[in-house]
Order: structure tokens, then C-alpha cells, then sequence
């Protein structure tokens, strides 16, 4: 029986999945052989020696220390583009609340409610809070991945004009474009002609801080930018300087802290771009879909430090999961101990993934613990695991 930790609430649809006769809810994370997490906090934590997987509801993983989790062996999921859709709503709902000071306007009726004469006071002091449409307005997509696309895809239908960057474009995001999307390829383009610019990229050294004084420069005055990605994509300090002297008219950022809460111009919004029911439900399901296949049949689909990798349901005596170090003479050293041991392999997938890599096995007869032993034995490899 596979023992499942959940450092967050993970929503039932999700768990429902798995089967009380082979799976149990445990409390104690040193027994756990995965774990479900969204936003809990890893980087500080021990990862116990049985952990085998963990399962992130959600896109990024900055919260969880891959590094070390590949030195132990441990495969990390996430889960991409099962909240995009409650993402795409929340950018476009920051899109229309930047173009019309429409939270101006209702926090304004607050202070007048109790005035018999509101209705006059609105019709007289509605001009304060009138906006721009965003009909044939120019926005920059920066990032097409499931979330990017549909976005640009959003404002296409809108009626505005998409301008879309992503040097690293995978085909299926390519082919859900809209041919009314323009593909863009530089981020210069889309810094000196856009009215609006949202940014959908994962945090990494070469995003750190993208949008940043330089960056902001090149843009037309009264640019409006959105952040429901990562907050420390903006150089904060910048983006206070652009507001206060008026370069940028907006920032709408789904992750406000001391500083940008407090910041003239920002729009913060409490991290709600995937705080529906309906996402919740979308991650749980496939982060646990994730485990199920990793932990029974020894399969990876959308791991983020080990390559995807999947033999179906083993056929044969037994399987054994290997990770290790993408080095060469890995496959041979594995195949000699094989037929040292003289275990006949029936099918074998190699796959790797920079640094790391990952070997399935399929053997006649059931591995033994000798077989195991010698195999976890071999300089490079982490992490051996009988399947089957």
C-alpha cells in the first residue's frame, strides 16, 4: 500500500481517485512514498528516504527543492495548463478593471450610499472614473504556453490586436493559436508598440526581473502591465518609479506584497488566478492521475526534473525504475549486471532530461533484492525501484 502526505488541502475529486486498497492518507510525512502539495513551503523541509514522487497542484514549483529532489531520486509533477482557464479569466478581469476605473467607481458609491441623492452624485461624478475600451488596443503576450495562448487567444476575440513572444513555443501551443495572434520575435517589438503587455513565463535566472527600468524605457507612456505569472518577473523598485512618474499607468500584479500593496497605481489582487473551484478540481485530478501512473506502473508524464516516460502496464515477469545521472556508459553498466544476475530484459524505454535521466525495465522473472542491490550500486544512479 502506497502512503500519500498532503501538505495542502487537495480537493476530493482528486483523492476520490485513489483507491482505499492500495492507497492510504497519512499524516506522517516520514512514511509518506509521495506527496501532494500546492503552496506549502519545501525548500527548508527533509526529504525522507522512502519519498518517491511529489505531486504539485498547480504550475510552479518554486516551492519545492528540485535539486536536491533529483539527487534523491525523487520525480517532481506539476501540473500544466489545468488551471489555465481560471488563470485566462482572472488576466482577462485585470485587463477590462485597468482599462476602466471601475474599482475607483465602486469604491467611490461606497462612500456615498447613504446620500439621498446618489443617483444625482453619480450622474455628476461618474466622469472621474472613465476609461479606455480595449477594442483595437495593442497587447503583448509574452509567454505562450497553455495559459499564454489562451490568453492571446481572448484578446484576439475581443477585438484587439495580439502580438505573441515565445522562442520556445511547444507545437501544441502553436497549433491552438489563433492565426490572428502575431508572432513576434522580439521582446523589443513588443516593448515599443504595445498598449498593454501580460506576462506568462516561469521564473528563471534568464526572467529574473525581465520587465525592469531598460525594459520599461522602450515602452509608450501610460503602458498598462499585467503579472499573473511569478511577482519577481518585475523589478518592483523599477515598476514604483515608472508609476510615480506616470510611464506606466497600471500594474495589475496577483501578488502583492509590503511594497506593491502599498504602491500608487497598482492594482493587487490576492492570488486569486487559480483560486477556483473549477482549477482546484483540474489539479488535484491530474497531479494524483500523475502519482497513480509513477508510483503503480513506474510511468512520468509532466515531471519537471526527470524526462516523460511511459511502458504502459508491464506484460512481464517484473519492472524496475531506475534514476540516474544522464552519463554515458549507464545503459551498458545496467544490462552487465542484468546478465551477471542473469535476468533476461523483455523491453527497456531510456530517457533523459539534462542532467538526469531514467531507465525502465521489463525482466522475465521477478527482480531480486540482489539484482537491486547491484544495480543501486552503480556509480550515478539515485534511485532503484522494483515496480513489479
Amino acid at each position: 500500500m502506497f502512503k500519500i502526505k498532503c501538505l495542502n488541502p487537495i480537493a476530493e475529486v482528486g483523492l476520490g481517485n485513489l483507491s482505499q486498497k492500495r492507497y492510504e492518507i497519512t499524516d506522517e510525512y516520514e512514511a509518506a512514498d509521495a506527496v501532494l502539495v500546492r503552496s506549502a513551503g519545501m525548500q527548508e523541509m527533509e526529504l525522507p528516504e522512502n519519498l518517491k514522487a511529489i505531486a504539485r497542484a498547480g504550475a510552479g514549483v518554486n516551492n519545492i527543492p528540485l535539486e536536491r529532489c533529483s539527487e534523491h531520486g525523487i520525480v517532481v509533477f506539476n501540473t500544466p495548463g489545468a488551471n489555465a482557464n481560471g488563470v485566462k479569466e482572472a488576466v482577462l478581469a485585470g485587463l477590462l478593471i485597468a482599462s476602466r476605473d471601475i474599482i475607483g467607481g465602486v469604491n467611490w458609491i461606497q462612500t456615498i450610499k447613504n446620500d439621498e441623492n446618489v443617483a444625482k452624485k453619480v450622474e455628476k461624478g461618474k466622469k472621474q472614473f472613465a476609461g479606455h475600451e480595449i477594442l483595437g488596443k495593442k497587447i503583448g503576450v509574452i509567454g505562450l504556453g497553455a495559459i499564454g495562448a489562451m490568453v492571446a487567444n481572448s484578446c484576439s476575440s475581443l477585438g484587439m490586436e495580439v502580438l505573441g513572444y515565445d522562442p520556445f513555443i511547444s507545437v501544441d501551443s502553436a497549433w491552438s493559436l489563433s492565426r490572428e495572434v502575431k508572432r513576434i520575435n522580439t521582446l523589443d517589438d513588443i516593448f515599443t508598440s504595445c498598449d498593454f503587455i501580460t506576462v506568462h513565463v516561469p521564473l528563471l535566472d534568464s526572467t529574473n526581473k525581465m520587465i525592469n527600468k531598460e525594459a520599461i524605457s522602450k515602452m509608450k507612456d501610460g503602458i498598462v502591465i499585467l503579472n499573473f505569472s511569478r511577482d519577481l518577473l518585475i523589478d518592483e523598485v523599477d515598476m514604483e518609479e515608472a508609476l510615480k512618474s506616470g510611464k506606466v499607468k497600471r500594474y495589475v500584479t496577483d501578488f502583492p506584497n509590503d511594497r506593491t500593496a502599498n504602491m500608487e497605481g497598482v492594482i493587487a489582487i490576492p492570488h486569486l488566478g487559480a483560486s477556483t473551484e473549477e482549477s482546484e478540481d483540474n489539479c488535484a485530478l491530474m497531479a494524483v492521475r500523475e502519482l497513480k501512473a509513477y508510483l503503480q506502473n513506474g510511468n512520468i508524464k509532466n515531471s519537471v526534473n526527470f524526462p516523460n516516460c511511459d511502458m504502459g502496464v508491464c506484460v512481464y515477469g517484473g519492472r524496475i525504475a531506475i534514476n540516474h545521472k544522464n552519463i554515458p556508459n549507464m545503459i551498458a553498466q545496467i544490462t552487465s549486471v542484468c546478465a551477471r544476475e542473469g535476468i533476461n530484459i523483455s523491453d527497456m524505454i531510456n530517457k533523459s532530461k539534462g542532467e538526469w535521466a531514467y531507465t525502465l525495465l521489463d525482466v522475465e522473472t521477478p527482480a531480486t533484492d540482489e539484482l537491486l542491490g547491484d544495480l543501486s550500486s552503480i556509480e550515478g544512479i539515485v534511485k532503484v525501484r522494483k515496480i513489479k
